[in-house]
């Protein structure tokens, strides 16, 4: 029976987690990561979460997030990872999206009436926080909220058809779209990982992407540890410290986007660089340029892949030596079927290019209450439609050409420009707003913004910027902002965001680069 409590290791002494700490290194064996799991899930019961209850976590990468994530799961409630630095407003979308039953925030947030604490308290959840007391993660009622008198639960057995993860991924649409996971969706991903990168009880990876993202949690995380290795969870990506916890804890390999790779390369390497036995991207395209410079500075070969939220991840990938790996290529179908395939269902030629689309077992049954949606992103014989442009070579390496539907991809975090095209005009100063993707060098897209100003008000790009910052987490402030008296428009008045993107872009002298 393929669920989270059943594949993951539940005996031995060998470090499962790693969490570096200064004087003090929190070391946790697969027999306590269990028992701390089996614990914390008796609190969830207790506290009243039910099958299929939300629990959103609104924890930094940590130990705290690992056990809250896997004991929810296990109790067959629907785990909501979600990342700490929103705002207030972005909190409060997603916990009534899934009408979390509770939600769980570091120690110290909730007399400080955090973002996350105010919006929990909005929508009625419950409020708990999570913090490690030296023997146990602790579940700390703060405030009960909708769960009050529902409190003494049955501890559950997870089944493979149990949602276990719900993760939003943006739309062109504006709003963001729910993805459920269900155990069996990933399972099957942390075999595939697995499988392709031949992951053993002898490998040890250091964590840099953040565990709110499917990235960091299956193939950074849930992976490793099916493997029976051990995982390095320093609180966040530190450029100055990677080379010391990659050396001092015994890492082999890592996995990250393109974007970490490049700032890995522009600071001092290590005087004896460790052996590696691989480096995993994904995420976002990474160039060949930085495919070679990493393997030539790190000498390992570099392995890029291809993934989404709706596949549970891992899609494709390059194979480790001795096979063929392709710079520019993402690799080959890991333990799913890939098929290039037209607007109409239908497999194009070899060599042709079409939309990339995917069938597995890891692949989501669909979204949750968007018919629409699931009508337009699956085939009638059960492909899911990426959204990407490609094309297979003839040994099945899939080259990604270009991307069909208008996300913006910066490092890694998909962008709806819809959502911020809501969010900009709400500002009173402005009459018509249009986001697009730019090129960046260090994020592969970065967001660029075409504003109208309303006739009698005046504003800044600067002003605009700080504005927006304040309405939206900071990794979707726009770099550039152009002032246009007329946003351009097609022949029937409709806005096309390459044309508003070229006109934009072919000013001389933007009126503001931020």
């Amino acid at each position: 029976m393929a669920t989270l409590s059943t594949t993951l290791p539940t005996t031995g002494h060998t470090p499962a987690i790693i969490v570096p700490g200064k004087p003090d290194t929190l070391s946790i064996s697969f027999q306590q990561l269990n028992s701390h799991v089996l614990t914390f899930q008796k609190n969830l019961a207790h506290l009243g979460i039910a099958p299929q209850a939300a629990v959103s976590i609104a924890l930094p990468n940590s130990y705290e997030f690992i056990v809250a994530f896997l004991a929810a799961s296990w109790q067959r409630a629907i785990a909501a990872p979600l990342n700490p630095a929103y705002k207030q407003e972005e909190f409060e979308f997603y916990i009534d999206d899934l009408s979390s039953a509770v939600t769980l925030v570091p120690r110290g947030s909730f007399y400080q009436d955090g973002p996350a604490v105010r919006a929990a308290r909005k929508y009625k959840a419950a409020v708990a926080e999570c913090y490690w007391n030296g023997h146990e993660v602790v579940l700390e009622i703060k405030d009960s909220g909708k769960l009050s008198g529902k409190e003494g639960q049955e501890v559950q057995k997870a089944q493979p058809d149990d949602i276990a993860l719900v993760l939003h991924t943006s739309g062109t649409t504006g709003r963001p779209k729910a993805v459920p996971l269900t155990h069996r969706n990933l399972t099957r991903t942390m075999k595939n990982v697995q499988t392709t990168y031949k992951l053993t009880s002898n490998d040890r990876t250091l964590l840099v992407m953040p565990l709110f993202h499917v990235h960091g949690l299956l193939a950074g995380l849930l992976a490793p540890l099916f493997s029976g290795g051990s995982v390095i969870v320093p609180s966040r990506f530190s450029a100055s410290e990677f080379w010391d916890n990659f050396i001092t804890y015994k890492a082999n390999w890592y996995t990250a986007v393109p974007t970490i790779h490049q700032i890995l390369l522009r600071n001092p390497p290590p005087s004896n660089m460790p052996e590696i036995r691989f480096i995993r991207s994904c995420s976002s395209p990474l160039s060949p340029k930085t495919f070679s410079e990493l393997e030539r500075a790190f000498n390992a070969p570099v392995l890029e892949a291809y993934a989404m939220t709706e596949g549970a991840h891992q899609m494709t990938s390059n194979p480790l030596p001795p096979a063929k790996r392709y710079p520019g290529s993402v690799g080959i179908g890991q333990g799913v079927e890939v098929k290039i395939l037209n607007a109409f269902g239908s497999e194009v030629p070899q060599g042709g290019e079409a939309e990339i689309c995917i069938r597995g077992e890891n692949v989501t049954k669909g979204y949750l209450n968007n018919p629409e949606a699931n009508k337009t992103s699956f085939t009638q014989d059960g492909f899911f439609r990426t959204g990407d442009q490609g094309k297979q070579d003839e040994d099945g390496y899939v080259i990604i050409t270009g991307r069909i539907k208008e996300l913006i991809n910066k490092g890694g975090e998909k962008i709806s420009p819809v959502e911020l095209d809501n969010v900009v005009s709400q500002n009173p100063s402005v009459a018509e707003a249009v986001c697009f993707a730019i090129a960046d060098e260090m994020y592969g897209q970065d967001i660029g913004l075409a504003v109208v100003v309303k006739d009698g008000e005046k504003t800044t790009p600067e002003e605009l910027r700080k504005w927006i910052a304040t309405k939206v987490a900071k990794f979707k402030v726009p770099k550039q902002i152009f002032l246009t008296d007329n946003m351009p428009k097609t022949p029937t008045g409709k806005v096309q965001r390459r044309m508003v993107a070229e006109a934009m872009l072919k000013q001389q002298k933007p009126k503001a680069k931020l």
